[in-house]
């Protein structure tokens, strides 16, 4: 369990910070940025979970969205310890969520009408919401490649996990659309 006894230590006021294994390493470090954004996208999506509380017949995404940002959780743990440092007992995103996020997109997306032409984002205040936590998404995914790229570690369900929900998020803001009856708006070229 988690005790936080301390907001404040004082001990990144000189731009470094330690991972969870306890080494040194400067904020502006890509793991940093990694989970830095994974944490960006969890609050973003607490904001989309609020709208989605509000609204009738959506219970089920409400539920798979707190699912989602506990799942984020440990894909930051993921993130800030070093496979070397890792135990047992450290939670990680697993294929099993990443399999669970595809029946989900599949089951929204059963609810729609094909695709005929790129979206806007918008068309309500819910779905703009779950568009902007698509777009934060898809900025973790680029900083986990490129954290892969540089030659750290990942463990390898990462990046699908993040590709996989932005995929969703996207499929989520076109499912509240209909479920709310307002249109989608169509991109012009």
């Amino acid at each position: 369990m988690v005790r936080i006894t301390r907001v404040y230590t004082r001990t990144g006021d000189k731009g470094t910070t330690r991972l969870a294994g306890g080494q040194s390493i400067s904020k502006s470090h890509l793991r940093i940025e990694a989970y830095g954004t994974v944490d960006e996208l969890n609050s973003v999506l607490g904001w989309c979970a609020v709208a989605v509380e509000s609204l009738p017949n959506l219970s089920s995404l409400h539920a798979w969205l707190l699912t989602i940002q506990n799942e984020l959780f440990n894909l930051g743990s993921q993130l800030a310890v070093l496979p070397a440092d890792r135990r047992e007992s450290t939670p990680i995103v697993t294929q099993q969520a990443i399999e669970r996020l595809e029946k989900q997109i599949d089951e929204m997306n059963d609810a729609l009408p094909a695709l005929t032409s790129f979206i806007l984002p918008g068309g309500s205040e819910t779905a703009s919401r779950l568009h902007i936590a698509r777009s934060v998404c898809r900025r973790a995914e680029r900083i986990l490649v490129h954290l892969q790229e540089s030659g750290e570690h990942l463990d390898g369900t990462e990046i699908p996990y993040v590709n996989r929900l932005s995929d969703w998020l996207f499929v989520a803001a076109r499912f509240v659309i209909h479920q709310e009856g307002k249109k989608e708006i169509l991109w012009q070229p």
